[in-house]
């Protein structure tokens, strides 16, 4: 049986423009031996398509099918979920719009008229857009985010990223998000390993840098759980981490050893 690979993008595959060494030939090597892979993201700035072609740029030749971020596992939530009169109010930057409209979800610019609001990783986030949201629950609508991350691994350090939304209007509200859709998400496991994978999680590997998302999502779903050390997490980390990876490795090139 050929075993299922879920690779994390930022901190994992690569760090912002720089691929990390080795993960172009050992991600080859794993689908020239029959291994299924799919590259998962909760990033919510970039649609699949920027994915698909930013892999390409750095040496990786990957299809739409095999990548899933953020926006689109929401999307497929919004669709199981909503109503023909219901309507989402966004906060987040344009991908993530497109992506919603893309999956046929409807739109909204008027908080009165929304009855979900998708939270996602915005760098224009301001005052106009937290009391928009506010005033959109406070009339009864749902709030679901994209994903929970505090932070972006970048080249030369961290940024801040959904989870800095999502504070804002636990804030206000006074209560958690309702739904987060990206990692750790049961409902994001679920849909990679039946849907694209095809494999029980006994054949499957989660790869990531983050023990809160990549991690804990591996673990709670019964896949392997397989921490890089090129991203956010330390090995001094992991000794006080609630979720502990089923294997450590220092890169994802070292991945073939497991």
């Amino acid at each position: 049986m050929p075993r299922g690979y879920v690779f994390d993008l930022d901190g994992t595959v690569y760090l912002d423009t720089k691929l990390i060494d080795g993960a172009a030939e050992v991600i080859q090597y794993l689908k020239d031996r029959g291994d299924r892979v799919v590259f998962l993201t909760n990033k919510s700035i970039s649609t699949r398509i920027d994915y698909v072609n930013k892999l390409s740029l750095l040496g990786i030749e990957t299809t739409l099918n095999e990548v899933v971020n953020s926006n689109y596992i929401t999307a497929k939530y919004l669709m199981d979920h909503m109503n023909e009169k219901d309507k989402v109010l966004v906060i987040g930057e344009q991908p993530l719009v497109d992506e919603l409209i893309e999956e046929n979800i409807r739109i909204t610019t008027n908080y009165k008229d929304a009855t979900y609001v998708v939270i996602g990783w915005d760098r224009e986030f301001n005052y106009e857009k937290i009391n928009n949201a506010y005033q959109a629950w406070v009339r009864g609508a749902k709030l679901i985010a994209t994903n929970p991350d505090r932070t972006c691994p970048i080249n030369n350090g961290q940024i801040p990223d959904c989870g800095a939304m999502i504070g804002a209007l636990e804030g206000a509200t006074g209560e958690p998000i309702e739904i987060v859709t990206g990692k750790p998400s049961p409902l994001l496991a679920k849909y990679v390993m039946e849907h694209i994978l095809r494999l029980p999680p006994s054949q499957c590997y989660m790869v990531g840098d983050r023990l809160e998302t990549d991690i804990r999502m591996g673990i709670e779903n019964e896949m392997n759980a397989v921490l890089v050390l090129t991203g956010i997490t330390t090995k001094e980390m992991v000794e006080k981490a609630a979720y502990k990876p089923t294997y450590i490795i220092d890169s994802i090139r070292d991945i073939i050893a497991i």
